[in-house]
């Protein structure tokens, strides 16, 4: 004789209530945590300020620490080379510079710069006057001329840039060839640290460049 089976009995089927409540629940759990913790790690949002008091807004927000350029030998302003760039240890320095000459007198002008050293100017003169833009190099230096001539010709204007191609002074050389006396304006910025001025008179003066912030917003001569 066969045993007749119990049939189980299914499940109850939750009600529309039921699933509603539970589901409500499981947004209520995950917005609080939303709140906590993921906004606080990921974003640095905390509503609720539990993120702060647990450390979690310091991971979205993790602390910067600038890359210090190694300091220059002396005053030197030597560049790095890194890829297309020139990286240097200082800040570049700016400068006006403005001169009469009177009829037959000569000025030079010159930079100290270093090998590689970047240079823009621009200049006028009130008359055509005779002008060599040139560099000496360094007392002692040894592997080439003493001196090198980049651009020689009558001119009452130029601007442009200079890559100095040796450690040394590099500038320029002014003569008024006539009767009128001619003023001449410079201006330039670049990574050099002093200019050296020599008149007609032998009398030689070093001057003392300056960053951009420290010049006057009008220029300054002196």
């Amino acid at each position: 004789m066969t045993t007749p089976t119990t049939p189980t009995p299914s499940p109850a089927v939750p009600s529309i209530a039921t699933l509603a409540k539970t589901t409500a629940i499981a947004l209520a759990i995950a917005a609080l945590l939303l709140a906590m913790f993921v906004l606080p790690a990921e974003y640095g949002i905390d509503p609720t300020g539990a993120g702060r008091r647990l450390g979690l807004t310091a991971i979205a927000s993790p602390p910067v620490t600038a890359v210090e350029m190694p300091a220059a030998a002396g005053s030197r302003l030597a560049p790095t080379a890194n890829g297309p760039l020139g990286v240097y240890p200082a800040e570049f320095k700016v400068d006006v510079f403005e001169i009469e000459l009177a009829p037959y007198e000569y000025v030079e002008y010159k930079y100290q710069m270093e090998k590689d050293a970047a240079m823009l100017y621009s200049w006028t003169a009130t008359a055509p006057l005779r002008h060599d833009m040139h560099g000496e190099r360094a007392a002692g230096a040894a592997d080439g001329p003493p001196e090198q001539s980049f651009d020689k010709d009558d001119r009452r204007q130029a601007s442009g840039s200079l890559t100095a191609p040796f450690a040394g002074i590099h500038g320029w050389y002014w003569e008024n060839p006539g009767a009128d006396t001619i003023t001449i304006r410079l201006t330039s910025a670049g990574y050099y640290t002093s200019a050296v001025e020599i008149r007609s008179d032998r009398s030689r003066r070093t001057r003392t460049l300056r960053s951009l912030d420290t010049l006057a917003a009008t220029g300054d001569s002196k």
